[in-house]
C-alpha cells in the first residue's frame, strides 16, 4: 500500500527535506506517473545520445493562476509551453526536465492531478520528462505550486529559423484564432460567464512545425505568441529583424466569443495570450504552399495570411483597421492579464 495518502494528504515541509519523506514523494508520485527508463535510473541527471544536428535548449517558469482552467492546467501547460519554445526553432523536441516548487499544505490530490496531466501531455507529445527536482516552501510563500520546465531538441542541418531573418516582402501567417487561452484563464479566474464555454488552446505544436519545415525548410521566423499576444510577438520580430510590419485586422482570425468578451471587458485580442498558436514569417513565393500545409494539420485549420513585412526604419507594426483607417500596434505598456502562463 502506498505510504502517501494522496486522497487526504497535504504537502509538508518534510517532503522537501531530502530525507525519507522526499524519497517517498518522488517515488510514489513523480516517478510512478512520469515513468521512463532514464528517469527510473534515479540519478541527479539524465545521460542520453542525440542525433546529428544543432542542439536547442529552452527553459520556462509557469506561475499561472488558477492552476486548473478550462482546456488544461499548469501541468499540461508546462509541457506544451516548453515543447513549443523548442519547436519554434524548427527543432524536434527530445527531452524535458521539470522543477517543482510546492507550498506547504498543498493537497496531494491536486499535485497528483497536475503530475498526471503533465505525464499525459509529455507522453502524447513523445517528449519524456527525464530528470527534475522538487522543493517545498513554507505555507503562504508559494501560491500552491510553481513549475519550471526545460526542453532540448535537435534542429536539422538545412533549417535556420530565427527572429532576425524577416525580410521586406515576406508574408506573415498566424496558425489560428487568437486570444483563446487568455480569455479562458480570465473567465475561470474571475468566475465570468460569456454565454459559451471558453477553453484554452494549450497544445504542443511540434508536429505542426515538423510538417511545415518538411515542406518549406526555408521558413524565416517562427514564434508562439504567448504573453503579450500577437501584438507583442510581431513587435519583437520587427525589432529583431530591423523591419516594419503591416497587418490587416479583417484577416486576423478571432473567435466571436473571444471578440465579444474582449469588447465587454475593454481588452484588445491582439494582446491576449495564446498557448497553442504560432506566428510564421515566410518568403512570398512559399506562403501559399505553406498555408495549405498548415491548414491540413488539426492545429492550424484556421491558419491565415495576416500581413506583410516591409522596410521601416522605425520598426513599427501598423494595422489596417476594419473601418478603413490605420493604427499603430505598439508594445504592451503594462501587464494586461498577469499570471497567465
Amino acid at each position: 500500500m502506498s505510504r502517501l495518502d494522496i486522497k487526504h494528504g497535504i504537502i509538508e515541509m518534510g517532503h522537501g527535506s531530502g530525507g525519507r519523506a522526499s524519497a517517498t514523494l518522488i517515488e510514489e508520485l513523480f516517478i510512478r506517473h512520469f515513468d521512463n527508463s532514464l528517469l527510473s535510473q534515479g540519478n541527479d541527471q539524465a545521460a542520453f545520445n542525440v542525433p546529428a544536428g544543432r542542439m536547442v535548449i529552452s527553459t520556462d517558469a509557469h506561475v499561472i493562476t488558477p492552476l486548473f482552467f478550462p482546456g488544461g492546467d499548469i501541468g499540461s501547460l508546462s509541457v506544451h509551453g516548453t515543447i513549443n519554445d523548442v519547436a519554434m526553432s524548427g527543432a524536434s523536441p527530445l527531452y524535458l526536465a521539470a522543477s517543482f516548487i510546492i507550498e506547504e499544505g498543498f493537497p496531494l490530490a491536486d499535485l497528483e492531478a497536475i503530475v498526471i496531466s503533465m505525464a499525459r501531455a509529455s507522453k502524447a507529445a513523445g517528449v519524456p520528462v527525464v530528470t527534475g527536482d522538487t522543493k517545498v516552501v513554507e505555507r503562504g510563500k508559494g501560491d500552491g505550486v510553481f513549475i519550471t520546465t526545460t526542453g532540448i531538441g535537435i534542429v536539422p542541418a538545412d533549417v535556420d529559423i530565427s527572429g532576425d531573418r524577416a525580410r521586406a516582402g515576406d508574408l506573415i501567417i498566424v496558425s489560428g484564432s487568437i486570444g483563446d487561452h487568455g480569455i479562458a484563464i480570465l473567465s475561470s479566474r474571475e468566475g465570468l460567464e460569456f454565454g459559451t464555454a471558453m477553453e484554452s488552446d494549450s497544445a504542443a505544436l511540434h508536429t505542426l512545425v515538423a510538417a511545415m519545415v518538411a515542406d518549406v525548410p526555408g521558413i524565416r521566423c517562427l514564434r508562439d505568441p504567448t504573453r503579450g499576444g500577437l501584438a507583442t510577438t510581431l513587435n519583437e520580430l520587427a525589432r529583431q529583424s530591423g523591419v516594419g510590419m503591416r497587418i490587416k485586422e479583417t484577416a486576423i482570425p478571432v473567435k466571436a466569443e473571444v471578440k465579444g468578451a474582449c469588447e465587454l471587458l475593454g481588452l484588445d485580442p491582439l494582446y491576449i495570450a495564446n498557448e497553442g498558436k504560432l506566428v510564421c514569417i515566410v518568403a512570398p513565393e512559399d506562403a501559399e504552399r505553406l498555408l495549405t500545409i498548415m491548414q491540413k494539420h488539426p492545429l492550424a485549420q484556421n491558419a491565415a495570411i495576416i500581413g506583410t513585412v516591409c522596410t521601416d526604419a522605425q520598426q513599427m507594426v501598423v494595422m489596417a483597421t476594419a473601418f478603413g483607417g490605420k493604427r499603430v500596434v505598439d508594445w504592451l505598456a503594462g501587464e494586461q492579464l498577469p499570471r497567465i502562463c
